[in-house]
């Protein structure tokens, strides 16, 4: 039999998070590329590509990391005491790396059809793989779009909370990351127009950085000229301990208790592979 190897409990959880990140954008960034650069697709189906990629991603890291791929839900739970804040900066860390390489593999996938489209890698399809107040085309301005990005984090932490909470009959069937990603093409198709939706600071920022490396040039600043990078980084981040604390405050406080003990509690197992 082969010697079996034990790896430290976070370094496999940080490898799911990578890992179901990565996923994530794939499908999202990928399907906006399709839709900028080949005119195939539309609003919709950028909508519910995201959904199936939020649903995917949750699949593939729930068993080992608990699937936050999002900075937003990692420092909401750590703020309430349900993460250890020691792991928040190493899951932000892995969440924005497989933003990050998952986007590379798009802009190297669609490198022809983009340059076919927009030689110059302007404004015109950085929307590709980082958003823009407006979409960036509508009149809205920085703060109107930190503003959206805080509503839109706050209604999914919300949300999540009520789907994830042993307490409040959540899906049974492993239904909770399907309904999850319904969730998100819920927010794109209700809130997709003011700040395309990141709702996600791994999910602006490593795609972000990677056009920034392949030639986008104005990666960091928005179709006026402003810099804009920070609005999807730190609007989320207070949206998602708003919507995490209007749920505690509306649903949880009232929801009978239970023996039901938070992650940080928890023994953390270990994982180990042949």
């Amino acid at each position: 039999m082969a010697e079996r190897r034990k790896f430290p409990p976070l370094a496999g959880e940080l490898a799911a998070e990578f890992a179901g990140t990565m996923i994530l954008i794939l499908f999202g960034v990928g399907v906006v590329a399709q839709v900028a650069g080949a005119d195939i697709g539309d609003h919709d189906s950028i909508a519910w590509a995201w959904g199936l990629g939020v649903t995917l991603g949750v699949y593939v890291a729930a068993r080992i990391s608990g699937a936050h791929l999002n900075p937003a839900v990692t420092v909401a739970l750590a703020a309430f005491k349900e993460f250890s804040w020691r792991k928040v900066a190493p899951y932000i860390a892995a969440q924005t790396a497989g933003a990050f390489i998952a986007a590379l593999i798009v802009r190297w996938n669609y490198s022809e059809i983009l340059a076919k489209v927009d030689p110059g890698h302007t404004i015109k399809t950085q929307g590709v793989f980082s958003t823009l107040p407006g979409n960036g085309t509508l009149p809205v301005g920085t703060w109107g779009a930190f503003r959206d990005q805080v509503i839109g984090t706050a209604i999914l932490l919300f949300v999540i909370k009520a789907l994830t909470d042993a307490r409040n009959a959540p899906p049974l069937a492993n239904l909770g990351p399907f309904l999850i990603g319904l969730l998100v093409v819920g927010i794109g198709m209700a809130f997709g127009s003011d700040a395309g939706y990141a709702i996600n600071p791994a999910r602006d920022f490593g795609p972000r950085l990677a056009q920034f490396i392949t030639g986008y040039g104005g990666a960091w600043k928005d179709q006026n000229g402003d810099l804009y990078f920070w609005v999807p980084i730190v609007a989320p981040l207070i949206g998602g301990v708003l919507g995490a604390g209007l749920y505690k405050l509306l649903i949880g406080w009232f929801l009978p208790s239970d023996d039901v003990e938070p992650d940080v509690a928890k023994p953390e197992p270990e994982y180990e592979t042949a």
